[in-house]
């Protein structure tokens, strides 16, 4: 394959590739592909890591939230409890009673029956991939009438971020020059996992207003080496449009069930704001009104703070693709897993993460 794509790379002198998502930079780092692509071909790693984007005035309003209610248990996955907020105070650094971690949204409902003394808030974060989760917990929840588990839901949405990013090398939404259309995207390696959901046709509209092709792609580095390829083939061919590398699992229409579950349960915010791309429009999900009893932001008084970036982090550059990891002053510097500065470096499926992993590779090798 490597053979393949160095002469379907000859006749271009340069072709720039976004990879969406965030477990894609990992497999292209995993796999090698990224050290072996031909030196034609530039990677852009895109935002598609739900801990990156999120802000962390979130986390601070939940953390400034458990002070003031001592019965209150913040529910979260692992990598939400190392983000650092105001001071550099983070999730893991609260008391255990405060705050649990869990794998599965399951987990919570052995929490509730447990300690019905106690209430517990989960931060519903991720993708389109992992929001049907969160409303089987909610219809589960209200089968069992639980009444102590309330639902914080921060699920965002992919299309939108592709698009932002796309808009942010032509400027963003607010004006502000964040690129030049010469370095935009020429192809989009689209997210596997999200599109076994959503289908691909929500990518459709971006793909012809960009004039450009996006393919979805599994997550194997043979997945990733053929998306590639068909991306020449279709620069080559002067084809734009949505296709489907993923044929093994992923059917064009998606899961029919999980959106209708979706629908059902969320509904659309008319905006939501994310690190590095700042306030997007109709770009995540809430709670609908058929299931106030469980809104968090019902229940609670979430109250926000502004939670300063450190002034040396590139996350957000990073996030729009405007720079690499290694771009950083601070990566694998100041920053790293075990202190990081920044939610690219905290994030399992981050960008700073995946860099690290290639550098500590290369230094055993």
């Amino acid at each position: 394959m490597n053979e393949a794509l160095r002469t379907l790379s000859k006749g271009f002198s340069s072709v720039r590739i976004m990879e969406f998502c965030g477990g894609h930079t990992h497999a292209l780092v995993r796999s090698g592909l990224l050290s072996l692509l031909p030196k034609q071909l530039r990677m852009i790693h895109g935002p598609g890591c739900p801990v990156c984007v999120l802000p962390p005035h979130h986390l601070q309003a939940v953390m400034d939230l458990l002070g003031e209610h001592p019965s209150l248990t913040a529910v979260v996955y692992g990598d939400l409890m190392r983000i650092p907020t105001l001071g550099g105070q983070t999730l893991a650094q609260m008391p255990p009673s405060s705050v649990k971690m869990i794998y599965s949204p399951m987990e919570i409902l052995k929490l509730a029956e447990e300690h019905p003394e106690r209430q517990f808030l989960f931060l519903a974060i991720g993708f389109e991939t992992t929001a049907p989760a969160t409303a089987v917990l909610l219809k589960e929840l209200r089968r069992r009438n639980t009444k102590n588990v309330f639902v914080l839901c921060l699920h965002v949405l992919t299309p939108p971020a592709v698009q932002a990013v796309m808009d942010s090398f032509c400027g963003g939404a607010d004006g502000t020059d964040l690129g030049s259309p010469g370095d935009r995207p020429e192809a989009i390696i689209g997210p596997g996992h999200v599109s076994l959901v959503t289908g691909i046709s929500c990518f459709e509209a971006m793909a012809q207003r960009f004039k450009i092709p996006i393919v979805i792609s599994g997550f194997e580095g043979s997945d990733l080496a053929e998306a590639v390829a068909m991306i020449l083939r279709l620069l080559q061919q002067g084809q734009t449009g949505v296709f489907n590398q993923y044929t093994r699992a992923l059917r064009p229409e998606g899961n029919r069930q999980a959106q209708s579950l979706l629908a059902e349960v969320m509904t659309v915010r008319s905006s939501f704001v994310w690190r590095g791309l700042g306030e997007l429009p109709r770009s995540a999900l809430a709670l609908n009104a058929e299931w106030s009893e469980f809104d968090a932001e019902k229940r609670f008084e979430l109250k926000y703070r502004s939670v300063p970036e450190h002034p040396l982090c590139q996350c957000g550059a990073i996030l729009r693709g405007q720079k690499r990891p290694d771009d950083c002053r601070l990566f694998n510097k100041a920053c790293l897993p075990t202190r990081p500065l920044g939610a690219c470096m905290v994030s399992s499926e981050g960008a700073c993460h995946a860099y690290l992993q290639r550098v500590e590779e290369e230094a055993r090798t």
